[in-house]
């Protein structure tokens, strides 16, 4: 059930005082006296954390333990200075008023700061896949998660949610799933929603990935809260604190509501600029992932990126030797590829967007061109396009939407559908 609820009217954000005021009716006395973990996302998701880390923290001044701790996925660990900047304290506010807080990081492939919960049989996978199984996604998964979270008396999530390329919409239970979990249902997850494809998944609530996620969320003996957040520009549309399934359909029907655009008709070209957020192709990708639902066949998606000279921090070394390609070209040559980590072919399928692998020929539905530090030769390496990103004039761009031509400042959440390609 819903505790607390407040949303903005149509192209409007609340104000402060509203945010506080459900934040406090949702929270306020809610876990005195408990251990409370309070799980957040990192820089690479737009959110006023530092505003809500005070509001929270002042709220859960009566917990006999209060620890944060960023659920990262894969995504590499923070330094201690990073995190400060991320929840928006000083150096001396962490020495003073904030030193009973724990500040912490998820390590997913730490096997000792994980613990194992359940398990999800091949069985049970199948009947969640239905029609898009494939033996590519194995047998029996673990369901393992960060340890800490049977420590704890209470969890509490708190985040945004957007339309999601994976899961449908971000947000809830994504926190435990990958957010804090073990490398297996990471890749299993992934590799699940790569199956289905883009076009068919991303800005939908109910999908097989979110129904594998939530069946992993209920092995978790420890109660979970969420106040799940829907973000206009740097600023609350929404905030919804209850029940974790509960809270974040709520979320994500207004984000289904503020967060897609729907276009009169297929795009041919997009110039989406990827943000400094993100720092690596890995989450960059989301500047085409958002767009390709509006690019027309035979369309490009160049992201742009000017600050990118990274394709992965942690996988890199597989991105490298499995490039980027449609989905069934990976399934056509299953003994070639079976050792990369799901997560990573899920990752390279989803870049490169639909499209089909017939008689020893891929072909991508649309083009995808970077323009980024990423050198000639990287991109040719990638089986991606390249664009100097200095021959980039921004001016050439804009204002040719009536053309098929669109340019995007910030790319990465919001979702373009072309009406013309409903789901």
């Amino acid at each position: 059930m819903l505790i607390s609820q407040a949303s903005a009217g149509p192209g409007q954000t609340l104000d402060d005082d509203a945010v506080a005021a459900a934040l406090t009716r949702g929270l306020g006395g809610r876990f005195a006296g408990a251990r409370a973990l309070v799980l957040i996302p990192d820089h690479t998701r737009t959110l006023p954390l530092p505003k809500l880390f005070r509001m929270v923290a002042g709220l859960l001044h009566d917990t006999r333990q209060l620890d944060f701790m960023v659920a990262l996925g894969t995504h590499p660990p923070l330094d201690d200075a990073h995190i400060l900047r991320l929840v928006g304290i000083t150096p001396e506010e962490r020495a003073g008023a904030y030193r009973h807080i724990g500040l912490l990081n998820h390590r997913w492939d730490s096997p000792g700061d994980l613990a194992q919960i359940g398990t999800i049989t091949k069985e049970q996978i199948q009947e969640i896949a239905g029609e898009i199984w494939h033996p590519s996604l194995g047998g029996d998964v673990a369901v393992r998660i960060n340890r800490r979270a049977l420590e704890y008396d209470q969890i509490l999530i708190i985040g945004p949610t957007f339309p999601h390329e994976v899961a449908g919409f971000s947000g809830g239970a994504k926190y435990l799933f990958p957010g804090i979990s073990g490398p297996e249902m990471i890749n299993v997850t992934h590799w699940l929603g790569a199956l289905a494809g883009i076009l068919d998944i991303i800005g939908v609530a109910e999908t097989p990935v979110r129904q594998m996620i939530h069946a992993a969320a209920g092995m978790l003996p420890t109660p979970v809260t969420l106040a799940g957040l829907v973000v206009v520009g740097n600023d609350l549309a929404g905030v919804f604190v209850g029940d974790l399934i509960e809270a974040w359909r709520a979320a994500a029907a207004l984000s289904s509501e503020r967060h897609i655009r729907w276009l009169d008709r297929p795009l041919t070209r997009v110039l989406s600029w990827a943000p400094a957020m993100y720092d690596e192709l890995w989450t960059a990708a989301k500047a085409m992932y958002k767009l390709e639902p509006a690019i027309a066949d035979g369309g490009e998606v160049i992201v742009y990126a000017p600050h990118l000279d990274t394709v992965s921090h942690v996988h890199g070394r597989y991105i490298y030797e499995a490039g980027y390609h449609v989905r069934d070209y990976f399934l056509a040559q299953w003994d070639r590829f079976s050792h990369v980590p799901l997560g990573v072919l899920a990752h390279s399928t989803h870049l490169r967007g639909a499209g089909a692998y017939v008689g020893g020929v891929e072909r991508g539905r649309i083009d995808v061109t970077l323009a980024t530090r990423l050198s000639p030769a990287d991109c040719a390496r990638l089986a991606l396009g390249y664009r100097d990103p200095d021959s980039i004039d921004l001016a050439e761009w804009r204002g040719r939407e009536d053309e098929g031509v669109l340019f995007v400042p910030k790319a990465g959440e919001m979702l373009y559908r072309s009406i013309l390609r409903k789901v």
